[in-house]
């Protein structure tokens, strides 16, 4: 379901949703300024219901690109999260290496990307294992101009569908590392 005419959507946008309507996965869009940050966004979606994400894109010591999918609370180091899935030396990924693997822009940055990587495969998808306790689940589609509110189970036939299985990670315990790393930092300990 979109709130406009889907020829009037971005042609990028266009080609999401005909994968989402062939995959059988529903999803409610909602049109709104440009968001560039979890700030904008708290700030001008109003009451819009459901998850609200925050996504990382990173680039591992050989630079192989990965994704992470978070609530936009959260508060981590990246050094706890490459230690929990194995990765060595991420990094926050380029502008132009967002845009060759997602196919998205800065401020855009979501995990329907994913679909723009779908016959290289090439992108590590992590995924914060509490949002699934969540529906639905909000992403942007390829643009910061509009939400899709994707249910929990379309939105992982999704992640199955474009070959991008998510590395679930207990994003509460990697918090709780960070909170104590900090504390500890601050009390001189």
């Amino acid at each position: 379901m979109t709130d406009m005419p889907a020829t009037s959507l971005p042609a990028a946008e266009q080609a999401l949703a005909a994968f989402l309507e062939a995959q059988g996965i529903s999803y409610v869009r909602h049109s709104h300024p440009p968001l560039f940050t979890v700030e904008d966004s708290k700030e001008l979606r109003g009451d819009l219901p459901g998850a609200h994400t925050k996504n990382l894109f990173m680039l591992d010591k050989g630079k192989s690109p990965w994704l992470a999918t978070c609530y936009e609370h959260r508060r981590i180091r990246i050094k706890d999260l490459e230690r929990e899935v194995g990765a060595k030396g991420l990094s926050f990924g380029k502008p132009e290496k967002l845009k060759e693997h997602l196919g998205v822009t800065p401020g855009a940055v979501t995990p329907l990307g994913l679909f723009n990587d779908m016959e290289a495969r090439q992108v590590t998808f992590i995924l914060d294992r509490q949002l699934l306790d969540e529906d639905p689940i909000n992403c942007h589609p390829l643009h910061n101009e509009a939400t899709l509110g994707i249910p929990r189970d379309g939105l992982m036939a999704f992640f199955r569908a474009t070959g991008h299985e998510p590395l679930l990670v207990d994003f509460d315990a990697l918090e709780a590392k960070a909170a104590a790393y900090y504390a500890e930092r601050e009390g001189g300990g």
